[in-house]
């Protein structure tokens, strides 16, 4: 794996942490004018879902065989920032990938290792697991 430290600033553009707007960032993805071209894309791109409650985005972005029927996002979850920690494999040349996060949330946070893979060329979520502390 590859060390990735990338801090969500309170000054950044986009809920996942990176400079330009939402808009131009994850919103892009989320509307369906483009794919994310990575697995880390596509987590950051995910996260942001969660922030806006986007849930058919999330349904959409989750694989066919782990994908859950719905989903209940609580709304008093604030999400307040995003720690990309490690990544493998995962480029626009891959066709699985692995993200290692740290997800910050109004008194806590929580920390997955996500497993993506390519289904018909676009990167989706398999499943994730909670390293040991």
């Amino acid at each position: 794996m590859t060390p990735k430290r990338s801090r969500r600033q309170p000054s950044a553009g986009c809920p996942c942490g990176l400079a330009e707007t939402y808009e131009e960032c994850c919103g892009r993805f989320h509307r369906g004018e483009a794919a994310a071209p990575t697995a880390e894309a596509l987590m950051r791109s995910r996260y942001s879902a969660f922030v806006k409650r986007d849930e058919p985005y999330l349904l959409r972005t989750w694989h066919p065989r782990t994908r859950p029927a719905r989903l209940d996002l609580d709304p008093g979850m604030r999400w307040t920032g995003l720690e990309i920690l490690a990544t493998a494999e995962g480029s626009p040349f891959h066709s699985t990938g692995m993200v290692t996060f740290r997800a910050s949330y109004r008194g806590g946070s929580l920390e997955e290792r996500s497993r993506f893979e390519r289904v018909d060329g676009a990167w989706v979520y398999l499943d994730g697991v909670f390293p040991p502390q």
